[in-house]
């Protein structure tokens, strides 16, 4: 398995947050019995550097606080057989030739709206971090929340996810 971290604007946290994005990783990947080993990517940015790929890519001209961006399109969230199918030569633009890993995607995380909102939800910055990772996961795994039914789905695997962990709700 290959996480890579960037923290480009080099925020500041007060507990060890490469260990907490790598053990959210992992227990997504457990969670969901993803049967390969996987590549992710993350980056920490500031607002504004979230913000103008927020822009560019979906066309809103407001910062937010995680980006997803999935390798992978799936038949059915969470669901691997069709990358098993060894006569369907497009799974192969999924996998790092060098590796072999499933190229999951890539996650975009702002530092600040992880310590604002930590703050607005009364709960601490490592459990919003934390969240944030999880709930992208969830995406570069094909999960969605545009309609009412996914978005409770989603929300229940999120908080198994660090319920699992024990990183919960202060």
């Amino acid at each position: 398995m290959s996480i890579y971290i960037e923290n480009e604007n080099n925020a500041k946290f007060d507990f060890d947050y490469e260990q907490v994005i790598t053990d959210v990783i992992n227990e997504a990947v457990d969670y969901v019995n993803c049967p390969f080993e996987i590549s992710v990517e993350v980056t920490i940015v500031d607002n504004a550097a979230i913000k103008a790929i927020n822009k560019e890519q979906r066309d809103i001209d407001n910062p937010t606080d995680v980006l997803s961006f999935p390798m992978v399109n799936y038949d059915e969230p969470g669901q691997f057989e069709f990358l098993e199918d060894d006569d369907n030569p497009a799974i192969y633009e999924y996998f790092e030739p060098d590796t072999g890993e499933l190229m999951l995607g890539d996650i975009v995380i702002s530092s600040e709206k992880v310590y604002s909102q930590a703050e607005e939800y009364g709960h601490s910055i490592k459990r919003e971090l934390g969240f944030l990772v999880a709930h992208s996961m969830l995406h570069l795994f094909g999960y969605d929340h545009m309609e009412e039914d996914e978005r409770a789905v989603m929300e229940a695997k999120q908080s198994e996810i660090l319920d699992r962990l024990g990183i919960t709700r202060d």
